[in-house]
């Protein structure tokens, strides 16, 4: 910068810090903006316990803002008043990351992710709500912008109602994780069930393997940004309910990790004080239970038995309950680890099998969903460890949109239109911290596809139609389970 040029801007500002500054060309430090105009990103919804009446509104600033609120009414117009909402701020040391991105030489260390949840109450049922979100100085509602106008539809507190619910994990963000996002949204669902290891963020390393993160980790928070936006068009409208995977131990937040996704998600929480993830609830006919899988897992073992046997202990309770109320027909629990499969991957716990498994049976679990292994598998009606016509289906959908794995000792692919009966399946169960397995051939593996695939599950009084579809959209698999 030239001294001539010095002294217009002197002559200009008539500031003599701003001389200095163009004499040494260090640009003058500029205030932030002051939040008024920050839209919000990455809506997403989630059920309470009763879908009928309970609803959460999450989303994401990228910077922190003031007086954040939904507004909600029964038509496009006439919003009501403000409901607030509650601001949760993460903090992430740019030091103990490393992204597949390059961190901006000016950007904030540390970064700052800020997350607004409003919850809302004595909703009416199988009523269509549209809603808004805003921050002082900045309401949708009032200043013509329809395209940030969302909605959402509460559960019918009647079961003869038809619905579909679909579910699949380890998403990440990417073009096939879109992609399924895309599909599952076709198929006008009621709900989505997010089966665990959820952004990625965790992408490498062994964090979420034996706890205590090395120099070999790769964490990059900012993928929860992209997580978000991927998966708006559908979460804004669709509540997703989430389950907690290996990936969602981060343990940099909290010593058992689960700091970072309480922050970002709010679901129902009704098992004990201090839960994250464990909870149960109902659509309709069909009650619902996720289970932390980090608790009976032996191969990541940072939180292996962390609930000291409470989780057990209040599966039996709700599951009992369950049970005893006649207007429930059908049971599903989902969650990130298999029980049962064939997949080489993170192979099947052998712990769920001791302890979970027996408590499926008893109460008669219809479905049993878990991810994990990033391929598509279906099992027989398993009970007492063996086919039965009277046990649990339990299906892997993990192949959500992350690198696929392989079936163990490569058993071939059998699936609609490609059924393949030669070989025998065998099923891998990791020791304790160990890669090492017990190996166990077994007959009960009906369906494996190793390809990106959601299910879709369609719901009526007296069926269960499970349907897995490929990323195109191509039937794979179709099962109907029959009221009991």
């Amino acid at each position: 910068m030239t001294e001539e040029h010095s002294r217009r801007l002197l002559f200009k500002v008539g500031g003599a810090a701003l001389v200095t500054a163009a004499i040494t060309g260090t640009k003058p430090a500029q205030a932030a903006p002051d939040g008024r105009k920050v839209r919000p990103v990455g809506r997403h919804l989630a059920y309470g316990a009763d879908p009928s009446k309970q609803v959460v509104i999450s989303w994401q600033q990228l910077e922190k803002v003031t007086g954040p609120y939904v507004r909600i009414a029964t038509n496009a117009g006439g919003f009501g008043p403000k409901i607030a909402a509650e601001l949760r701020t993460l903090k992430s040391e740019i030091g103990w990351q490393e992204g597949d991105h390059s961190f901006p030489p000016h950007g904030p260390d540390p970064m700052y992710q800020y997350y607004l949840h409003a919850k809302l109450n004595d909703l009416t049922p199988a009523t269509t709500y549209f809603y808004v979100v805003g921050h002082d100085n900045y309401d949708p509602a009032t200043s013509k912008r329809p395209n940030e106008i969302a909605s959402f539809k509460t559960a019918p507190t009647t079961a003869t109602t038809p619905f579909t619910f679909t579910a699949f994990g380890d998403q990440g963000y990417g073009y096939n994780a879109r992609k399924l996002t895309s599909l599952a949204a076709d198929q006008s669902p009621a709900f989505h069930l997010a089966l665990g290891n959820l952004s990625y963020a965790i992408h490498g390393g062994t964090t979420n393997v034996e706890g205590g993160h090395t120099d070999t980790d790769k964490y990059d928070a900012a993928r929860w940004n992209s997580l978000f936006a991927q998966n708006e068009f559908m979460a804004q409208t669709t509540p997703w309910m989430l389950t907690l995977g290996n990936r969602e131990m981060e343990e940099w937040y909290s010593p058992n990790g689960y700091g970072g996704i309480k922050q970002r998600v709010t679901m129902p929480d009704n098992a004990w004080s201090g839960s994250t993830g464990i909870y149960s609830w109902r659509y309709q006919n069909v009650g619902l239970i996720s289970l932390d899988g980090n608790d009976i897992c032996n191969r990541n073992t940072a939180n292996l038995d962390h609930t000291k046997g409470k989780q057990l202990i209040w599966l039996k309770a709700q599951l009992e309950k369950f049970r005893k109320d006649t207007s429930i027909d059908f049971i599903v629990v989902y969650l990130h680890h298999a029980t049962y499969s064939t997949a080489d991957g993170g192979g099947a716990e052998s712990v769920a099998q001791q302890k979970w498994a027996p408590v499926f049976d008893k109460y008669q679990v219809d479905l049993v969903l878990n991810a994990h292994n990033r391929v598509y598998e279906r099992t027989d009606p398993i009970k007492a460890g063996k086919a039965s016509s009277d046990g649990t289906t339990y299906i892997t959908a993990g192949a959500g949109g992350q690198a696929l794995d392989r079936f163990y000792k490569d058993a071939p692919e059998s699936y609609l239109g490609n059924e393949n009966t030669s070989g025998t399946p065998t099923m891998r169960c990791y020791k304790k911290n160990s890669s090492s397995s017990t190996d166990t051939k077994v007959t009960w593996s009906r369906t494996r596809y190793r390809g990106y695939s959601i299910v879709a599950v369609d719901v009526t009084k007296t069926t269960m139609k499970v349907r897995a579809l490929n990323e195109d959209g191509v039937l794979i698999d179709e099962l109907t389970l029959r009221r009991r």
